[in-house]
């Protein structure tokens, strides 16, 4: 059986794109490099030091018995955009390995997840090193979100007949015309997959052109997950400390946006002489470097990560902390969606949304077209592509309480209109959690 296996696997490798196949060999050859690379991602904070071994495949947690679903998020969104599925295979008793490559990440799952989830950090992709999480954790699924494609891991896993699907599965307009590039190479990696389930018809189109066998239009997952919960007690607090003024929210800011934001309130603040900006930047560790560009402006700032509260004589409240965007969202009236001034692709709105937020954006939203011109074409979003626009449109809100309300409203509708992707995901994938109940029936027989 054993050497029966090894020349499978011998065949699968040489009927592999040479490009497949001299990264296979590439990311075997640097492994001895692999200690100076954690080194380095030590020093800058992107890895956990008290679990760096999970990024070698090796695990201290023990695999639970009976059926495992593994899935696999890049990083925040991704992992979010799970939380309503997993609580979905959570209710049929199925337990779940969740695996993600950012410590923010790994922080989100611990303190919005249950307990009973299994987080671990994704392995670099070595094939020894992917073996060696494989072995440990043996998952009787796999489901890879949107588009965290890593070779090794796909193959490997493809290898060893682990059934594959690609959920809320994604492919901007940046990315496709590189695959199409090297269509040999994406079309061995999709075709791996039982069934892609696409975010839009776009999205599905692109999918089948590159290589997909089984593209079904299911949604997008970020639309049905749930708002962010918030501390009722530091929610009371902000609130007090705030009553009575006009408030902004800017989500998930970039770099180079925050510039403009605050000229914008320099601006603003000449009509709304007590309005409060709150910062919120996407990557919290910049939150230093933000108030030091809000003092040199000549404005007055507070920072959240020193535990400082937002005072009279507060003009930007910079909020670098990790999962209070739900905390922020619930304060303010109004939300400027950051990643979108620049050209990121935007941040998801939905969640601001859900919270009773009018949002504002710019004009790169590419992560979120389909959301994006929904809402603005039935009024529930405004996009702005100058500063001078951008000025426009949040003194319109800040001064017309209706108007927000509209707007509003818009948005809320759209969101009801476009959900469901949560139930059309789960009928995608009934045949297989039907196995793994099977599975489950026997095992404890």
């Amino acid at each position: 059986m054993r050497r029966s296996a090894v020349r499978k696997r011998r065949v699968m490798a040489n009927s592999l794109p040479m490009t497949l196949r001299v990264y296979r060999r590439l990311s075997a050859a640097v492994m001895p490099l692999a200690p100076a690379l954690i080194k380095r991602r030590l020093k800058q904070g992107k890895e956990d030091p008290a679990r760096i071994g999970e990024r070698r495949g090796m695990s201290r947690d023990i695999r639970p018995h009976g059926p495992l679903v593994w899935i696999h998020g890049a990083s925040v969104g991704e992992v979010l955009a799970a939380a309503a599925l997993i609580e979905k295979l959570r209710a049929l008793n199925i337990r779940i390995l969740l695996t993600s490559g950012t410590v923010t990440s790994a922080a989100i799952v611990a303190k919005r997840f249950p307990a009973d989830i299994i987080h671990q950090y994704v392995p670099y992709d070595s094939p020894r090193y992917v073996a060696r999480f494989l072995d440990h954790w043996r998952p009787s699924l796999a489901l890879f979100i949107e588009s965290d494609l890593w070779p090794n891991l796909i193959l490997s896993s493809a290898a060893r007949r682990l059934p594959m699907v690609l959920i809320n599965g994604r492919m901007s307009h940046r990315s496709f015309p590189r695959w199409r590039r090297v269509s040999g190479t994406i079309s061995a990696l999709l075709g791996r997959f039982d069934v892609c389930l696409a975010q839009s018809p776009v999205d599905a189109e692109r999918f089948t052109a590159l290589g997909s066998r089984n593209v079904v239009t299911t949604g997008n997952l970020k639309l049905d997950v749930a708002a962010p919960p918030a501390d009722s007690a530091k929610l009371e607090r902000l609130m007090s400390v705030t009553r009575g003024r006009p408030i902004i929210v800017a989500a998930s800011t970039h770099p180079g946006e925050e510039d403009i934001l605050i000229a914008a309130h320099r601006t603003l603040a000449g009509f709304f002489p007590s309005l409060l900006s709150v910062i919120v930047p996407r990557h919290p560790d910049r939150g230093e470097a933000i108030a030091r560009i809000v003092a040199a402006s000549g404005l007055h700032v507070a920072l959240r990560s020193r535990e400082e509260l937002p005072t009279a004589t507060t003009d930007i409240y910079v909020a670098d902390t990790m999962g209070e965007l739900g905390l922020f969202y619930r304060l303010a009236p109004i939300v400027f969606m950051g990643g979108s001034l620049v050209p990121h692709g935007g941040q998801n709105p939905i969640e601001a949304i859900k919270l009773g937020a009018s949002i504002v954006h710019g004009p790169h939203v590419f992560n979120f077209t389909d959301v994006y011109e929904a809402l603005d074409g039935a009024g529930g979003a405004k996009r702005t592509d100058t500063t001078e626009a951008l000025v426009k449109q949040l003194g319109q809100l800040l001064a017309d309480p209706a108007a927000r309300d509209a707007s509003v409203a818009a948005a809320e509708q759209v969101v009801a209109q476009l959900g469901g992707a949560l139930d059309r995901t789960l009928a995608a994938l009934e045949p297989y959690l039907l196995q793994l109940r099977l599975e489950m029936g026997a095992s404890n027989a």
